[in-house]
């Protein structure tokens, strides 16, 4: 058993994860040692924890087209990680999802990232990701951060989700498809040399 898999296992038998266990629910994350860009988002949504696999939706379309990758090359290539704040759907709030449990980064990512020495660049997407790794205040910052990504390079890339409800947003920020997605698909191309 590969140390990533041992640890799959210990996230299993977590007692904080012990009602997904029971239900059947297996941690959505990706860890290849190969791995040189990691996607670190908030947690799976609902359709992607029934499918079975990350960034299996129409934000997932989004966020390979950001990428300039297509699926195959996302899912299969091992050059990227996928370790969302949370595994596990957290369920329903208000106005969207509920957002990650809190303590779950903090206990399960830095194991992970012990296993990933290649990764060269990390995508923060959202609020609660970029608020851990910039240690930051969780807040309405994000615009603020997306727009001044260069600041956090060349180890991180905060962005926007991709989520096609975030329409709105792009057309009054015109600024991301045009100056910082470019680069961001430069920069992929250049690590993962396609």
């Amino acid at each position: 058993m590969s140390e990533i898999q041992k640890i799959k296992q210990a996230i299993m038998e977590d007692p904080q994860n012990k009602s997904y266990t029971e239900q059947g629910i297996e941690p959505l994350f990706a860890a290849p040692q190969t791995a040189r860009i990691n996607i670190i988002g908030q947690a799976p949504g609902l359709k992607t924890q029934e499918a079975g696999l990350y960034w299996k939706d129409k934000s997932g379309d989004r966020l390979r087209e950001w990428l300039g990758v297509d699926e195959d090359t996302f899912y299969n290539s091992g050059y990227f990680a996928v370790m969302p704040m949370d595994f596990y759907f957290p369920g329903h709030g208000k106005s969207g999802d509920l957002p990650p449990r809190s303590g779950f980064a903090e206990k399960w990512h830095p194991k992970l990232l012990k296993e990933l020495p290649d990764i060269q660049l990390t995508l923060l997407i959202g609020q609660y990701a970029q608020a851990y790794y910039l240690n930051e205040k969780v807040s309405g910052k994000v615009t603020e951060r997306v727009c001044h990504y260069q600041d956090y390079l060349p180890e991180f890339f905060p962005l926007v989700h991709p989520s096609p409800r975030n329409q709105i947003w792009m057309k009054k920020n015109p600024w991301f498809e045009a100056d910082v997605l470019p680069d961001l698909k430069k920069r992929v191309k250049k690590i993962i040399g396609e």
